[in-house]
């Protein structure tokens, strides 16, 4: 009979770090990069910018499909033709801005970026 235990955490702890050379040096040692922080590229205000996922394929006409991410900035004004996320009697909806809008609507914020796969 098979019998399973807790496993023991070691005492040893590791962490990542650049191997120590023994011989010669790797020709990729020059190819090491840090890992690319989409925060940190894409997010200007962090303390004004959310994350909205799209549902459904209605707003297919502003290039944004079923589970897109959009990355929604409150910290900026819209301006001619930017994507903004509006409440628009009591829903949220996606608009392009244009000042010749007539319809009365609130302006939770700017979309900056649209994420979603390629494939």
């Amino acid at each position: 009979m098979t019998s399973l235990k807790k496993l023991k955490s070691s005492r040893v702890k590791h962490s990542a770090e650049v191997s120590k050379q023994t011989g010669f040096p790797s020709p990729a040692t020059h190819y090491l990069e840090h890992t690319v922080d989409l925060h940190e590229h894409l997010v200007k205000h962090p303390d004004a910018t959310f994350f909205v996922r799209v549902e459904g394929d209605e707003l297919s006409e502003y290039n944004m499909h079923h589970n897109d991410i959009l990355i929604i900035d409150r910290s900026l004004s819209a301006k001619q033709n930017t994507l903004l996320l509006i409440v628009e009697e009591g829903e949220f909806k996606i608009k392009r801005f244009s000042t010749s809008q007539k319809t009365p609507y609130v302006v939770w914020g700017v979309v900056t970026y649209i994420i979603h796969a390629a494939l």
